[in-house]
């Protein structure tokens, strides 16, 4: 799938991505010591220009000293500050031209300042993580900062022995030299620069199930003293894997893996082929059963099919709040008819000032977006009975996997598998702030028959 190039800057984040080019390879290789959170890195990137010349471009990357800079093997002027690497090389490239961006840079990591709190590189008591979204990703690596630039990365991370390096992807190889060890992993798929997730600490490795011939290998990366928490918790999320697969389509990633870290995290994060919890996201319990199915249900709504800019992100939230519903649904919990009856009646009793269609930045992680998004989702689904609905779901994901997409794309995919024109419902659920009345099942339209009845246990 060709990924859609958003045109102009983010309207949300106009100061990073440069939408002149896009790339379509990062190979980072990088050093990391926790005890003084020390991280040297160099970066061989490979871009293709747009239809333009380029006579100079930018790279996001936030304060850290500058070795090198070359593009196609050539030494270039640069200026770095305020977050961007502008670069302009010996010679212009070629509109359409592919070209090479080499960045060698050395220092402290530390999070990016945004309206919710530090994001990217986060250094631990003991290790590091990165939590990226939606702006984080300069923390730790020059990148064309914005969702819609998806790229296939190579990372290559030496951390002292005693440490574990957890990345989205496919391990390659694990190298011991003397006190260090190399971890390099491979992210063939596209992925957006928040999406690059990494974990450094102290972990047991443990499998989730068994992923049988053809199947999805799924990992737990967890501090040994929680395994027992741990293994309860994320007992069901196998089924969890089947049952998405069935609704939504094929994992579109090669493997899956969980991090819980000895630290407290408000929220758990997802990131490609990577979801990353913290302590308190374990309690033996099942008691965050709901973020493990939402957090999964990102590798296929968020992550595989990403959005073209962040005015769009109830597609990311609103799929992955309603896939927690279906989870509830056929795994014996509430209905997702139950759940959307206590949704709308929380939002009832909010303002009603938030379009999903453009939430403004202050509001793309707000509570009613999340909860509206799912709404929105179980509307489709009312409208378009269950067989047209969850043919329609497939199809969205299988069609614009490992792509970008918009609101406008999804209204037309959805008008093209229903019997007549939701367009109305659109405009009232997406592009209107007043909250719509409940939308409901009805009698004709039965709940998705629990088809794995005897598999998932409550």
């Amino acid at each position: 799938m060709a990924v859609q190039q958003a045109a102009g800057a983010d309207p949300y984040f106009p100061e990073h991505g440069d939408a002149r080019y896009r790339v379509h390879r990062y190979e980072l290789a990088l050093d990391y010591r926790p005890a003084p959170n020390r991280l040297a890195g160099s970066a061989r990137i490979n871009a293709i220009a747009g239809r333009s010349q380029l006579a100079e471009f930018m790279l996001n990357l936030s304060d850290f000293k500058i070795g090198r800079v070359r593009v196609d093997g050539r030494p270039a002027h640069y200026t770095h500050r305020g977050g961007k690497l502008r670069i302009r090389p010996a010679k212009a490239v070629r509109p359409g031209a592919a070209f090479t961006v080499e960045v060698h840079w050395s220092g402290n990591p530390k999070p990016v300042g945004s309206p919710w709190g530090g994001l990217g590189w986060e250094e631990l008591e003991d290790g590091a993580l990165v939590a990226s979204q939606p702006i984080g990703a300069p923390s730790w690596y020059p990148c064309n900062d914005r969702p819609a630039d998806k790229a296939s990365y190579q990372i290559s991370i030496t951390t002292p022995s005693a440490y574990a390096v957890v990345a989205g992807g496919r391990l390659l190889t694990r190298t011991a030299k003397a006190s260090t060890t190399t971890w390099v992993y491979e992210q063939a798929a596209p992925t957006s620069s928040y999406l690059v997730g990494l974990s450094i600490g102290k972990y047991q490795t443990v499998l989730l199930g068994d992923p049988g011939p053809g199947g999805v290998p799924q990992h737990g990366h967890i501090p040994a003293h929680l395994l027992p928490e741990f293994s309860r918790d994320f007992a069901r999320q196998p089924q969890m894997m089947e049952l998405f697969q069935e609704l939504f389509g094929p994992y579109p990633f090669d493997e899956y893996a969980v991090v819980v870290t000895e630290e407290e995290l408000d929220v758990p994060v997802e990131a490609q082929g990577l979801s990353l919890f913290g302590s308190n996201h374990v309690d033996g319990a099942r008691g965050w059963e709901r973020l493990v199915a939402h957090e999964l249900a990102h590798q296929w709504f968020g992550n595989s099919v990403s959005i073209a800019n962040w005015r769009h992100i109830w597609l990311n939230e609103g799929f992955a709040k309603y896939a927690e519903w279906l989870w509830s649904e056929r795994s014996g919990g509430r209905t997702a008819q139950q759940l959307a009856t206590a949704a709308h009646r929380l939002l009832s009793s909010l303002p009603q000032d938030l379009r999903l269609a453009d939430p403004g930045r202050k509001s793309m992680f707000d509570d009613r977006l999340y909860e509206r998004g799912g709404l929105t989702v179980h509307a489709v689904r009312c409208a378009m009975g269950d067989e047209a609905f969850f043919r329609m779901l497939r199809g969205w994901a299988g069609l614009h996997r490992g792509g970008a997409v918009s609101t406008t794309t999804f209204t037309a995919h959805v008008n093209r598998f229903a019997d007549e024109s939701l367009d109305g419902l659109f405009d009232a659920w997406v592009h209107g702030a007043v909250l719509p009345p409940l939308p409901t099942l009805g009698p004709a339209r039965p709940a998705h028959p629990p088809t794995n009845t005897g598999k998932v246990q409550p």
